[in-house]
C-alpha cells in the first residue's frame, strides 16, 4: 500500500515536535553539527540502520563536522507519515550519547 501524501497544513502539525527540521520544497530537512567528523559518521550509520530496518532511505551529506539530512517518499512525491516517523528517529539519535566527539 502506498504512503499518503500529507497536505500543508499537516506537514505544519507534524514539524511542531521536531525542533531544527523544515520544510524545503518536497523535502523534510534538518542539518545536525558534531564535534568531530568522526562523530557525524557514527550518526551516519546509526541513521542507516534505522532507514533499513523502515526501508525509507534519506539522502544524507557528509560535510566537516556537519551532516544535512532530507527526507521524502518518493513514490509520492511528497512528504508522507515515514519521513515524519524516521525524523522522529533520527532526531532521538541525535540526543543519544555516542563515544565519538
Amino acid at each position: 500500500m502506498k504512503p499518503e501524501l500529507l497536505s500543508a497544513s499537516t506537514v505544519q502539525h507534524h514539524l511542531i515536535p521536531l525542533p531544527g527540521w523544515q520544510v524545503e520544497g518536497a523535502e523534510l530537512v534538518k542539518e545536525f553539527r558534531f564535534t568531530s567528523y568522526l562523530a557525524g559518521i557514527e550518526f551516519v550509520r546509526r541513521v542507516a540502520v534505522l532507514a533499513e530496518e523502515m526501508n525509507h532511505h534519506p539522502d544524507l551529506l557528509v560535510g566537516w563536522r556537519k551532516v544535512t539530512v532530507r527526507l521524502t517518499t518518493h513514490s509520492v512525491g511528497g512528504l508522507t507519515l515515514l519521513d515524519f516517523s524516521l525524523a522522529g528517529q533520527i532526531s532521538a539519535v541525535e540526543a543519544a550519547p555516542s563515544n565519538l566527539t
